[in-house]
């Protein structure tokens, strides 16, 4: 909860000025908006003539300011809405069907709820909705954004990998959905008999006179396993070469993602209607279709039944955050991406809450159904649905579902609207990871047609991906998802919740939130972001590190020496790029003089930081000159001033 004290229009953010404090002028929040002149301080009227500004003469100079001097026009969404679908489009994903349910499962049934909400409402949301601020008030990318604290540059570089770590296998497992669905059309699905040389095989399809041993394995996992992914006994012999018909698959996405984002928002916009709101359609075409089957209220049940025990596990509430983070797609970079198309004014809150509260309902959306599907499985089998659930990750969406639907009255229209709703929810969550990183290139190299970019960014995505198509690719698949895409999110996570709250300041993103909204920040968002949210994740995150064990693929296989090595490598390239941009950036400044000066030039936001528009940003600076003069007079201690911060002592009754 950083002090800043502005100096000559610049806001500077992160350490006590040592400086005696300004007087107040009047207050300019309200300049150019028709309004009446607003109400002077107490402390204004004692100021002497010639502090007191005149409020008339600057407006009038705000008024005949050149709006040539702008920065040159961003693009925007079409409307409102496609930012809303958009976001609906990438935090609606691949997480909340497949992964969701067995983290549930894994962690306590219905009493994860618990967990999953409070992790939700602490920390859920409000990342969520910061995010969203940041992109839309400053209209810059994940790394630009940083201009509020230079030395904090590295987080978005780290978000930005970690964006790239998680695209690079996501769309692999989109070419699976794809290829599932190819073959969803044959008139007996393939995955629902056994092949000749299969030992112990049990007919996924097969409904009665099943004999079961302790070695048997459902088609459905053998055909997994041996047909679909070709799975080598592990990686010490080499990766092999990528699979024909997968390498096809996942072209194919590439080229749906390319199609979606060759022009930008402006193309991605109008897409995610349909991402949006067709997994909905087939969603509940599916719901209807489960809760009917035999069996199904047991799954359901099965699912919701709390094990209150859970609950004092450490590990349930890191499941918890991680499922949040993995399903909200926050701290990797998209919704920053994302809302800095917005207009400046735009009700962010709004869309922040309808998008959260969404994503909540689709999870428990999808585990009903999945659940329920379990349920008729272990119905069919004469069995516990525990004993029927199987593995998580790829192995509950490509191995337990299939063996379920393939015993449903009618198993290939359940498997075509099953996976087709699988890979357009993969391609929505995509397009957003793709795009975060394409607005950051772009920006970069802002000559570079948008549609020329895209392709490279496709291309380049498409040759990683190759990686995870061979016959060892799970293997690299688990290692990836393990290293760079769950522990490192949540160490982003931290770090930017430092940077904004504790370096650029509580109080002064409070401001920025009340001079583009209009609102003022109530004391839930304030001691969110200034206390609980960051001390629940570095809890969290002490845990994962104190608790930390070596991977396990599939609960049997131990990785090779060198790919623990290769899975830290992930880890901390990433974790690196921020110490060592807050070094960079401290010697860039080096010329500022004594060591506390240069800490000080080096955390504090830019003279460039602000709304886009020139004119806006003069407004803003004002509005913020008022306010930190008012906090001078008002503050007497730094426990005071942390206070007011958490509870909005500052601006109450403004």
């Amino acid at each position: 909860m950083a002090d800043t004290t502005s100096k000559g229009g610049e806001i500077n953010s992160g350490f006590v000025n040592t400086e005696p404090p300004p007087l107040s002028p009047p207050n300019f929040s309200e300049l150019n908006n028709g309004s009446p002149e607003p109400k002077r301080s107490k402390e204004h009227d004692s100021l002497p003539p010639v502090l007191k500004v005149p409020i008339e003469e600057t407006k009038e100079k705000l008024k005949n300011d050149d709006p040539e001097n702008d920065e040159p026009e961003r693009v925007m969404w079409g409307n409102q809405i496609e930012f809303l679908m958009s976001c609906i489009a990438t935090s609606v994903g691949l997480g909340n069907v497949w992964r969701f349910p067995f983290i549930a499962y894994q962690n306590g049934g219905g009493a994860f709820l618990i967990p999953y909400l409070i992790v939700l409402i602490l920390i859920g949301k409000p990342m969520y909705y910061i995010e969203g601020v940041l992109g839309q008030f400053s209209s810059r990318n994940t790394v630009k954004v940083w201009s509020m604290a230079p030395a904090m540059k590295g987080t978005g570089y780290a978000q930005s990998l970690a964006c790239g770590y998680i695209l690079s296998y996501y769309v692999s497992i989109i070419a699976l959905c794809l290829y599932y669905l190819a073959m969803s059309f044959q008139s007996t699905l393939p995955w629902a008999v056994c092949e000749p040389d299969w030992n112990n095989c049990v007919p996924s399809g097969a409904t009665e006179n099943i004999t079961l041993t302790e070695n048997s394995t459902s088609s459905a996992e053998l055909y997994f396993v041996r047909t679909v992914l070709q799975q080598s006994d592990g990686i010490e012999g080499g990766l092999g070469l990528p699979i024909w018909y997968l390498t096809v698959c996942l072209l194919a996405s590439w080229l749906l993602i390319f199609i979606i984002v060759s022009r930008g928002v402006k193309s991605s916009g109008k897409a995610s209607y349909f991402l949006a709101i067709f997994p909905y359609v087939i969603m509940i075409i599916l719901l209807i279709s489960t809760v009917i089957l035999p069996g199904s209220g047991q799954g359901i049940l099965f699912f919701i039944t709390p094990q209150w025990d859970k609950l004092l596990e450490l590990s349930v509430w890191y499941a918890a955050v991680t499922q949040v983070f993995f399903s909200l797609t926050v701290c990797t970079g998209p919704i920053i991406m994302f809302s800095s198309y917005n207009g400046f004014k735009q009700n962010v809150y709004r869309d922040a809450m309808i998008v959260t509260t969404l994503d909540t309902f689709t999870s428990l959306l999808s585990g009903i159904t999945i659940f329920g599907i379990l349920g008729n499985l272990a119905y069919v089998l004469d069995r516990e649905v525990m004993d029927v659930v199987g593995s998580g990750g790829t192995g509950l969406a490509f191995i337990s579902y299939p063996d379920a639907i393939a015993k449903t009255f009618q198993p290939q229209l359940f498997s075509v609207l099953f996976f087709l709703m699988m890979a357009v929810l993969g391609i929505g969550s995509a397009v957003a990871l793709l795009t975060a990183v394409n607005t950051i290139l772009l920006d970069a190299f802002p000559r570079v047609p948008t549609i020329y970019m895209s392709a490279l960014s496709c291309v380049g995505g498409f040759g990683i991906g190759l990686i995870y198509v061979t016959p060892g690719g799970q293997y690299i698949l688990e290692l990836v998802d393990h290293y760079g895409g769950t522990f490192f999110v949540l160490f982003c996570g931290i770090v930017e919740i430092i940077g904004v709250f504790w370096i650029y300041g509580l109080e002064n993103i409070c401001l920025d939130i009340e001079f583009m909204l209009g609102l003022k920040t109530s004391i839930y968002w304030r001691f969110c972001w200034g206390f609980i949210t960051p001390a629940m994740m570095m809890i969290v995150f002490v845990y994962a590190l104190l608790s930390f064990e070596a991977l396990v693929f599939g609960g049997y296989y131990y990785y090779p020496t060198l790919g623990y090595v290769a899975g830290y490598i992930i880890l901390f390239t990433g974790i690196l790029l921020v110490p060592l941009f807050i070094l960079t950036t401290m010697y860039k400044y080096r010329s500022a003089g004594r060591f506390i000066d240069i800490l000080k030039k080096s955390f504090s936001s830019k003279s460039s930081w602000g709304p886009r528009s020139m004119k806006t940003r003069r407004e803003w600076q004002l509005f913020k000159e008022n306010a930190k003069m008012e906090q001078q007079i008002m503050r007497t201690s730094w426990f005071k001033h942390i206070w007011f911060s958490l509870t909005g002592g500052y601006r109450r009754g403004k």
